[in-house]
């Protein structure tokens, strides 16, 4: 066994270290929770002085699914753990599963029971269960133990009677209790959902967590994808791998390449993803990084049916897509057949185009572009005004439209242009 690892190869080793790297949310979250103004510190700093100084907090953690919502908790709370390890309770519930007021009042008790060794009973009423989780919570102040509440998914909670959410910051009201309740959630109006009682006993703290900066973006790619020069791989490989990383990172294309998938997914977690399966297509036998790796790391994320489907469109359905993507631009968001005509009209007289279509013609087309679903109507329930009378949205982003008609070989120079103004 000793000989094997001994003949594996640099680019072996390296692989492994890359690959253990992308399960590993701590050192993927390293670099961005380093500075004081990141949301690692803020959080850590707002839930250690609820502990330090026994007094209670509720705050909202919002973001796009991706954005590392979940991971950065995670991360606090191991850290609080080992720091705290007997003034801690953690209590976990899920949306998807707890969004029912009983259902969650049950499973809070359920872990207060394990956690502190006690009988769980599985009869009790919602009732009896919110009597105990206040009683836990008075016990648990005067022994200057925190109880931490992680709702996932917080937004389910704030459905229908809320009555669990009641319950719970009201118990937080009294003197001896000692809690954080931390809402997790990708809606960013979540607190407009809470009912006036409700609102008025949340302390209304909020964590953004937005898509990193070009800036963090390349710190953090150098970070996960470049090789320590004091490890078990050899130092020279290690070394140069590092110096051809850094000439691919200040190539212009891929600089264009990262631009262009982050446009279309811009959080860190389909940026950790994007990088794993370039590192997947490493040749073991060459040993290193290539800017073709990332290029096929691109195109099979962009393998997407709306893609495929502009591909596949006439020269006239493309026209149409771009005026529809015209009069968005000009911020008129509500247009029918006749509006996207107008447009198209305009376009033929400014630019005197070859590409002039009958009515009836460029009605079968938006028809075509209705079955495609790249376009779809506003409103189901106009549905006997005719086709063309009815108000319609894009389906695809200006990205995605850009994209899909340069890979189109017969996609008319006018339509670039049109799109880049």
């Amino acid at each position: 066994m000793g000989r094997e690892k001994e003949k594996e190869k640099p680019s072996e080793k390296a692989l492994n270290l890359l690959r253990s790297r992308f399960s590993d949310p701590n050192f993927i979250f390293k670099p961005l929770s380093d500075s004081p103004d990141s949301n690692y510190s803020k959080l850590k700093f707002i839930i250690s002085t609820s502990v330090t100084e026994a007094c209670n907090n509720s705050i909202l953690l919002l973001g796009a699914r991706g954005s590392g919502k979940v991971a950065v908790l995670e991360l606090v709370l191991s850290d609080l753990l080992q720091q705290y390890p007997e003034v801690i309770s953690v209590i976990r519930l899920n949306g998807l599963l707890h969004s029912d007021d009983n259902c969650a009042i049950k499973e809070i008790a359920r872990q207060l029971c394990m956690e502190h060794q006690l009988l769980f009973s599985k009869v009790a009423s919602f009732d009896d269960n919110s009597q105990f989780m206040i009683a836990m919570l008075r016990e648990c102040g005067l022994a200057h133990k925190t109880i931490i509440f992680v709702l996932d998914e917080f937004d389910f909670f704030a459905q229908g009677k809320q009555r669990l959410l009641y319950s719970l910051l009201d118990a937080m009201q009294s003197v001896n209790s000692q809690a954080v309740v931390i809402g997790v959630s990708c809606r960013l109006d979540v607190d407009q959902l809470l009912e006036k009682r409700v609102r008025s006993r949340f302390s209304h703290r909020k964590l953004l967590f937005l898509s990193p900066s070009k800036e963090d973006t390349e710190r953090f790619m150098e970070h996960i994808l470049s090789l320590p020069v004091d490890s078990s791989i050899p130092h020279n490989y290690a070394a140069e791998f590092n110096g051809r990383l850094k000439k691919i990172f200040s190539d212009e294309r891929f600089k264009e390449l990262i631009n262009t998938y982050l446009s279309f997914n811009f959080t860190i977690g389909h940026l950790v993803r994007f990088l794993f399966q370039a590192v997947s297509y490493m040749d073991l036998d060459v040993g290193f990084l290539s800017l073709d790796n990332f290029k096929t790391a691109l195109s099979s994320n962009q393998r997407q049916p709306k893609l495929e489907c502009i591909r596949d469109c006439s020269i006239l359905e493309l026209y149409m897509l771009v005026c529809m993507k015209r009069l968005e631009v000009k911020e008129q968001n509500s247009y029918n057949f006749y509006s996207v005509m107008t447009e198209y009209k305009s376009i033929h007289d400014s630019s005197q185009t070859s590409d002039n279509y009958a009515a009836n013609v460029c009605l079968r087309a938006f028809e075509h572009l209705l079955q495609r679903q790249l376009i779809s109507f506003i409103d189901n329930r106009l549905q006997n005004q005719s086709v063309e009378f009815r108000p319609v949205k894009l389906l695809i982003s200006s990205a995605e439209l850009h994209q899909g008609m340069k890979s189109y070989h017969q996609c008319p120079a006018i339509l670039l242009k049109l799109m880049d103004r």
